[in-house]
C-alpha cells in the first residue's frame, strides 16, 4: 500500500518545461519572469498591485513593516493558525494577542472581536494590526471585520496563505476589497507552488512602493524617488533598512505555469470535498461547514472527532499509510508564546477544535479510489476505537 499524504505537489511536463527555459534565459533573477507571475496573480485576483516574496513568512513581515508597525504596537491574529501569522508582528517588535475562533468556521471570531476591541478601546489598547487567517481555504467575514477596523483605525492584513482561488461574496481572495493587503504562500502543499514563495497584494501605491524596496533591501533605482537623480545610470540608494527576500525568476516560472490551472486545482479541490461530505455523512465526526458567503479552495479538509479517540484514530491511520495531520495547534499553546504570558484555557474555542481535529488527505492528484481507501481506514479506525459506526 502506497503512502498517501496529507498533501502534495501537481508538476507537469509543461512546468517543467518553464523552468528550463528560464534557466537558459539571461535571467534566472530579478528578471522579467517576476514581474509576470507579479501581473498574473494580480490580475486573477482583481488586486492593483503583487508583490513577490521568497516565501509567505517574510511577506508578512514586510506587510507588517511597510503597516509601520514597531515597538509599542499590537497586533491580534488567529489562534488556530500557523506561527508565522503571530511571528511577523514580533519580528516588528511589536505585542501579539489573539481573537478566539468561530467554532463553526473555525475562522477568526467576528463577534468575539468586536467584544475585544470595545476593551481595548476602554483600556487604551487598540491593535494596529489585524490578521485574519484563512482557515483552510475559507474565507474569514471580511466585510465585518473591515467595518470593525475602519471604526477603529486598524489595518487589516489578511493572511491567505490558504486561500488563492476562493471566493468571498462572489470575488477573488486576494482583490483587497475589505483589507489593506493580503499575503499567498506557494510552498508545496498549497494550491500552487513556487517551492518555496509568497505575494502581497495591494491596492495602495505607497504600500506597494514600500513593499517593492523593502523587499530588496530597501534599495531604489527608481528615478522618481531618488534623492541624487542626477547620477548615472549605475546610481541606486538605500533609502530605508530592507532585507533580501527577493523571489527567483525560477520560481516565478514555475509559478506563471501553475496560475494556468488554478481554477483547474481548486475546482478538483472542490469536487474531493463533496464526495467527502457525502461519504462522511454516517459516520460518528463532524464535516466541515461553509459559510453561505464563502467558496473554499479547500486547502485542507479537517473534520471533528472525539477528543479522547482522535490520537488513536490518528495513529491507526497512520500505521495504515494514510498521512493525516493536525491543523493547527493553538499558537498561544506554544512554549514561546506561553514565556509571552499567555496559557491555556486564554482562546477556549481554538483549543477545543484542536483537541478534535483531524485533517484528511486532499490534493489535486488525489484519485477517487485512493479517497475511497482513506474512508475506508477511518471507518476501520474509528471501528477500533469502540465507536459505533
Amino acid at each position: 500500500m502506497s503512502y498517501i499524504p496529507y498533501g502534495r505537489q501537481h508538476i507537469t511536463p509543461e512546468d517543467i518545461q518553464a523552468v528550463v527555459d528560464v534557466l537558459q534565459s539571461d535571467y534566472i533573477t530579478q528578471g522579467p519572469t517576476i514581474q509576470a507571475f507579479e501581473q498574473t496573480v494580480a490580475q486573477y485576483c482583481g488586486a492593483r498591485y503583487a508583490v513577490a516574496m521568497s516565501n509567505a513568512t517574510a511577506a508578512l513581515h514586510i506587510a507588517c513593516l511597510v503597516a509601520d508597525m514597531g515597538p509599542g504596537d499590537r497586533l491580534w491574529t488567529s489562534p488556530n493558525t500557523f506561527v508565522a501569522s503571530a511571528n511577523c508582528g514580533l519580528y516588528c517588535g511589536a505585542t501579539v494577542d489573539f481573537v478566539d475562533i468561530d467554532p463553526k468556521t473555525y475562522n477568526m471570531s467576528v463577534s468575539a472581536l468586536e467584544e475585544k476591541l470595545i476593551q481595548a478601546q476602554k483600556s487604551g489598547t487598540l491593535p494596529k494590526i489585524i490578521v485574519p487567517v484563512h482557515f483552510s481555504g475559507q474565507s474569514c467575514e471580511m466585510q465585518a471585520i473591515s467595518t470593525l477596523a475602519k471604526q477603529y483605525g486598524i489595518t487589516v492584513l489578511e493572511d491567505a496563505a490558504h486561500a488563492i482561488g476562493g471566493d468571498y461574496q462572489g470575488h477573488k481572495i486576494g482583490g483587497c476589497q475589505y483589507s489593506d493587503m493580503t499575503v499567498f504562500s506557494f510552498h508545496p502543499v498549497k494550491i500552487i507552488t513556487t517551492g518555496e514563495g509568497g505575494m502581497v497584494l495591494t491596492n495602495r501605491k505607497d504600500l506597494y512602493e514600500k513593499l517593492c524596496r523593502l523587499r530588496s533591501h530597501g534599495v531604489t533605482r527608481d528615478k522618481a524617488l531618488l534623492q541624487n537623480a542626477q547620477e548615472g545610470a549605475w546610481y541606486y540608494e538605500q533609502q530605508e533598512l530592507g532585507f533580501n527576500y527577493r523571489m527567483t525568476d525560477i520560481q516565478a516560472a514555475l509559478g506563471v505555469s501553475q496560475m494556468k490551472r488554478l481554477d483547474e486545482f481548486v475546482d478538483r479541490r472542490r469536487v474531493l470535498a463533496s464526495q467527502y461530505d457525502a461519504l462522511l455523512k454516517d459516520l460518528p465526526l463532524k464535516t466541515p461547514w461553509q459559510h453561505p458567503d464563502t467558496a473554499s479552495s479547500f486547502h485542507l479538509y479537517v473534520i471533528q472527532l472525539d477528543k479522547a479517540i482522535r490520537r488513536q484514530v490518528f495513529d491507526a491511520m497512520r500505521a495504515q499509510e494514510v498521512g493525516v495531520h493536525v491543523h493547527y495547534i493553538p499558537v498561544h499553546t506554544q512554549p514561546y508564546y506561553q514565556d509571552l504570558g499567555f496559557k491555556p484555557g486564554d482562546f477556549p474555542y481554538s483549543e477545543q477544535y484542536y483537541q478534535q481535529a483531524l485533517s484528511l488527505p486532499l490534493y489535486y492528484d488525489l484519485t477517487d479510489a485512493q479517497q475511497q481507501q482513506v474512508v475506508h481506514t477511518l471507518t476501520k479506525a474509528l471501528q477500533a476505537a469502540e465507536i459505533k459506526v
